[in-house]
């Protein structure tokens, strides 16, 4: 029997959108999602918030130079876009005019909500439009919100190994909880569910790069049941791939997150100039729910939900949303082509850039797209021979850019492109030439943007989540910032060339140390090593990759760590709060420092690297790669 049609009612306060499969109930015209009925369970979401604290698009605005303002957006109007039995598709639109300027952020809004005929949940998209002669403001973060019944969902899942029972919402407060250093991080002193006395719970322990950030959501055991927000592409989010955002935590609350600064920051705050016009659609994302028959274990709902994540993305860009903003796939275009990587030092020839990330975004500077905020990107992963193919771009104008696990630098593509409807442009081969100026002397690290393989400590037994016990994602525990100066009571750490091994002797991040009148200093760190000679007639060449950086400063000594002035200062840089928030990187950063011949001599040498500022635990540099050149070779 074929699945039953969608069936639309309207009330005075309230829209319901119901396929026979759940049933979705909006606050009319505010277009909050208060209700989700399915599977015999009148609401998935918390009955005892109110009813515009369920589900909801929210977002966090300022006027230049004022204190930001969080706002759950409320519609003003409904409007029925499409009623049949295969689909419906509602928009809740809320306009701005001058008569709101300074009390509302200064954007057009039209949120949509589509139902599906025999689709096991809905989608939500929305269109953000500030006009021209509209004023100045900065959007600090928009996303979607779902607040679950915390007496059925406990179980929350986001990766394979990345999946638990999580406290209660009362377990946060006291006395059941204790804050930490900071207001996300609590101890669960005396929780409702005695197993998880004594472990830490904190939302950014449960964070992930946009590129995994796919499907994540809560199982009900009794009945089994799931609900599961999945984005299929990663086009409307700020940042690029490897950009961080929240997922689901405590609450039970799940976000699909479209703009934030998490791990990175003032820079990943779009900024809109006064008559600066502006349209983006953020979404269409979808919530899935699945269930299981009495008696089947209930986490095998996790592996039902990662198959329709699958069918999700195969299924984009979807033929279905009504707005004339959401370009279908023959509105689209595609580029194609092969990324080789020229090392002169390493290889004879070019070889390809196996793994090699390449996206398209705005034209800007090389290495640009990790701090755009404003439009669309487009990305791929190269295969091992380095071919790859970004499809389904939106038309407009775009530079090419990459990077390569495994080579320091970023690449972008001298040729501007402007991919038009229906464009498919094989490039051909590219070839990157990653900064090079000698053969290696040495090396500290792999260049991978990440710090994970340096050496990240087991955790305080006072203050562990479970989750993380003998888990490849160890840096995601709390406190680790604290056993840097239980490692090195007295001095600083100390790296020898050929005698230390980065994977055990290298802090995973140059934290500040406590001092005892409980104030913070900066930390200097060494790097020995032996030069057989020194060619007094050429430079050498120092590569910093940082990993990340939270309001620090480093500074590049040689031979003389006393030195009044450094060799090189990166100045003031980062606000990327990775150690604070668990992450094992923020926003790269490379820095090529000259060294002359005459601050190196024959046998041994020490390079000096001094974190400068210290006003806090969590001020910090996170490396990624270190690597001493030699002059160049004739």
């Amino acid at each position: 029997m074929p699945p039953r049609g969608v069936k639309l009612s309207i009330q005075d306060n309230h829209v319901m959108m119901d396929n026979g499969i759940l049933k979705v109930t909006l606050s009319n015209p505010d277009g909050i999602v208060t209700g989700i009925q399915y599977k015999g369970i009148d609401n998935l979401l918390e009955v005892l918030n109110q009813e515009s604290n369920r589900g909801y698009w929210d977002l966090v605005w300022g006027s230049p130079g004022t204190k930001s303002t969080f706002d759950v957006i409320k519609g003003t109007t409904l409007k029925v876009i499409l009623e049949s039995e295969d689909q419906v598709e509602l928009s809740f639109t809320r306009m701005w005019d001058a008569s709101l300027e300074g009390n509302m952020v200064p954007l057009n809004i039209d949120k949509r909500f589509i139902m599906l005929r025999g689709s096991s949940g809905f989608y939500s998209y929305a269109i953000y439009e500030h006009l021209e002669n509209w004023p100045a403001f900065n959007l600090d973060e928009t996303r979607i919100a779902f607040k679950l019944r915390k007496d059925k969902f406990h179980y929350m899942a986001m990766a394979d190994n990345r999946q638990r029972n999580l406290p209660l919402p009362d377990d946060r407060s006291p006395p059941r909880g204790q804050a930490l250093a900071y207001p996300e991080a609590v101890l669960l002193v005396d929780p409702i569910e005695p197993e998880l006395k004594g472990e830490v719970d904190d939302k950014y322990q449960y964070s992930c790069d946009n590129k995994d950030n796919k499907v994540h959501g809560w199982i009900c055991k009794d009945p089994a049941v799931g609900f599961w927000q999945i984005t299929p592409t990663n086009e409307f989010r700020s940042g690029g791939p490897h950009k961080q955002n929240l997922t689901s935590h405590v609450g039970p609350t799940t976000l699909a997150m479209f703009l934030s600064a998490h791990y990175s920051g003032e820079d990943l705050i779009p900024k809109f100039n006064a008559g600066e016009a502006w349209k983006k659609v953020f979404g269409p994302v979808f919530i899935y729910l699945n269930s299981l028959d009495k008696g089947r274990d209930p986490l095998k709902l996790w592996d039902d939900a990662k198959r329709q994540m699958l069918v999700e993305v195969q299924s984009w860009p979807y033929n279905f949303p009504k707005s004339k903003d959401f370009p279908k796939r023959k509105e689209r275009g595609n580029v194609s082509g092969r990324l080789l990587v020229r090392e002169r030092y390493i290889h004879d020839d070019s070889v390809p850039a196996k793994g090699a990330y390449v996206g398209l975004a705005p034209p800007g500077d090389v290495g640009s797209w990790q701090r755009e905020c404003k439009n669309y990107q487009f990305w791929a992963k190269a295969d091992d021979n380095g071919y790859f193919s970004i499809s389904n771009i939106h038309a407009g104008d775009y530079n090419l850019y990459a990077w390569v696990p495994g080579f320091i630098g970023d690449y972008k593509y001298d040729v501007d492109m402007n991919i038009t409807k229906g464009s498919d442009i094989n490039i051909g081969d590219l070839v990157y030439e990653p900064p090079r100026d000698g053969p290696t002397l040495w090396e500290i690290g792999i260049p991978d943007r990440s710090a994970a393989e340096f050496y990240v400590p087991d955790p305080n037994p006072q203050y562990i989540n479970k989750l993380y016990v003998n888990h490849p994602d160890k840096f995601r525990q709390y406190g680790l910032w604290e056993r840097y100066a239980e490692l090195y009571p007295d001095k600083d750490l100390i790296y020898t060339i050929g005698v230390s091994d980065y994977t055990k002797d290298w802090f995973f991040a140059q934290v500040t140390r406590k001092k005892d009148d409980n104030t913070y200093q900066g930390t200097t760190w060494q790097i020995k090593f032996k030069l057989d000679n020194v060619n007094k007639s050429s430079s050498y060449k120092l590569r910093v990759a940082l990993a990340s950086a939270t309001l620090s400063e480093l500074q590049v000594r040689v031979n003389d760590p006393k030195a009044s002035r450094p060799l090189f200062s990166s100045g003031l840089i980062g606000r990327d709060n990775s150690i604070a928030r668990h992450g094992i990187h923020g926003l790269y950063w490379l820095y090529n420092v000259d060294i002359p011949s005459a601050q190196l001599v024959k046998g041994d040498n020490t390079i000096f690297l001094t974190q400068t500022r210290g006003n806090g635990p969590f001020q910090a540099l996170m490396y990624d790669y270190i690597r001493l050149e030699g002059p160049a070779l004739v």
